[in-house]
């Protein structure tokens, strides 16, 4: 198969599609594999690390489009990218399709078809390919936080753990999952009072063994959100409905409620963020203020550490990229469930019941095209 990996084109966003190890794999397996010029320079990969695996480099995005059977990318394609894809192509990405009509649209306009790497399952129903990339932006969180909590960056002036003789830094985190837990075990590492809260109760057990009694997990409600929400110096939502828009817990009323100076992460941005003020910003300005709140809601947060995120990326889909092409989408899909899963556009119809509902849409069951 033709694979081709273009130059992420998204604000500040330094991944790769393949590195070089994947890229290896493939051309192993007999694939030719086409990388756009400087793609990896982000995570300091020259044009010859790939040449010396077997890859061919291309001068541009567009040959690379427009001769590839399969397009790997990292984030959702841009307009222009969504214009140069076509019927019969196959598109392996990051898409967050529910809160994005105009990209939906483009990719049912083009025909391609396109497999998301945040609705792929797992055995456990686990998202094995969103995963590395809510543990980073988990522990990013954290960081941001802590740098916007600064009195130079709008912030209260609060240092995130204190000091002998001063109170840490209250932290609320909205959602249990990977992203919270994450986020929790940095606050909690730098010494911050930490509360998380979440609607399942075995969730809420396994974190108070985890976190051995030192992080306050307390079942989610409107009044709890309220309660800890006006005593947070720093909020990080981190609230996940696969594939669906994030639900808005926190209402434009309670963000004038809470302290001026304190700071919301809104790492849900990606699915429509979780809070009612929540607007996506970029790595080159990615705060604004609303009410005296400080809004860090950065949509490739990642993207800030491609070298992580890169390799840690590629260590969970390559199993999958090498199905699809050693196979073709269809075979592999019939052979494995939890791909067909990933399954959200295909020849100008809907396959993701959940993208569909959030925009209106008239959405198939994949299983018809098995």
């Amino acid at each position: 198969m033709k694979i081709g990996v273009p130059k992420e084109i998204k604000n500040h966003e330094y991944r790769v599609g393949l590195s070089p190890a994947s890229v290896k794999e493939l051309v192993h397996h007999g694939h030719h594999v086409t990388i756009e010029t400087g793609a990896a320079a982000g995570i300091g990969r020259s044009d010859d690390d790939y040449r010396a695996v077997g890859a061919s480099i291309s001068e541009t995005a567009e040959a690379i489009f427009a001769e590839s059977e399969m397009i790997v990318k990292v984030k959702e394609p841009q307009p222009g990218e969504c214009r140069q894809l076509s019927q019969g192509q196959l598109l392996f990405t990051y898409l967050h399709l529910a809160p994005d009509p105009q990209q939906t649209q483009l990719l049912l306009e083009s025909g391609v078809t396109a497999v998301a790497y945040e609705t792929v399952t797992g055995p456990d129903h686990s998202l094995p390919l969103l995963a590395p990339m809510s543990e980073v932006a988990g522990r990013l969180a954290a960081q941001a936080g802590a740098h916007c909590l600064e009195r130079a960056q709008g912030g209260i002036g609060i240092l995130l753990g204190g000091v002998p003789g001063t109170e840490p830094a209250h932290v609320l985190v909205i959602g249990g999952g990977v992203v919270g837990a994450q986020a929790a075990h940095i606050c909690c590492g730098m010494g911050a009072n930490v509360t998380i809260l979440d609607r399942s109760i075995p969730r809420l057990r396994q974190l108070d063994i985890e976190f051995d009694g030192r992080v306050n997990c307390v079942y989610s409600t409107k009044e709890a959100i309220e309660k800890y929400a006006l005593a947070a110096d720093l909020l990080i939502g981190a609230v996940l409905l696969p594939g669906a828009s994030a639900p808005k817990l926190v209402g434009r009323d309670l963000i004038k409620r809470m302290k001026t100076g304190s700071v919301v992460v809104d790492v849900a941005i990606d699915q429509g963020g979780c809070l009612e003020t929540a607007k996506a910003t970029t790595h080159e300005d990615p705060t604004y203020v609303v009410d005296g709140v400080v809004h860090y809601c950065v949509a490739n947060m990642p993207g800030a550490v491609p070298q992580t995120s890169t390799y840690a990326l590629n260590n969970a889909t390559l199993p999958f990229t090498l199905s699809l092409a050693n196979q073709g989408w269809r075979k592999a899909m019939q052979q494995d469930e939890h791909l067909l899963h990933g399954l959200n556009v295909h020849e100008g119809k809907l396959y993701y019941e959940a993208v569909a509902a959030a925009q209106g849409l008239e959405s198939y069951d994949p299983h018809t095209l098995m």
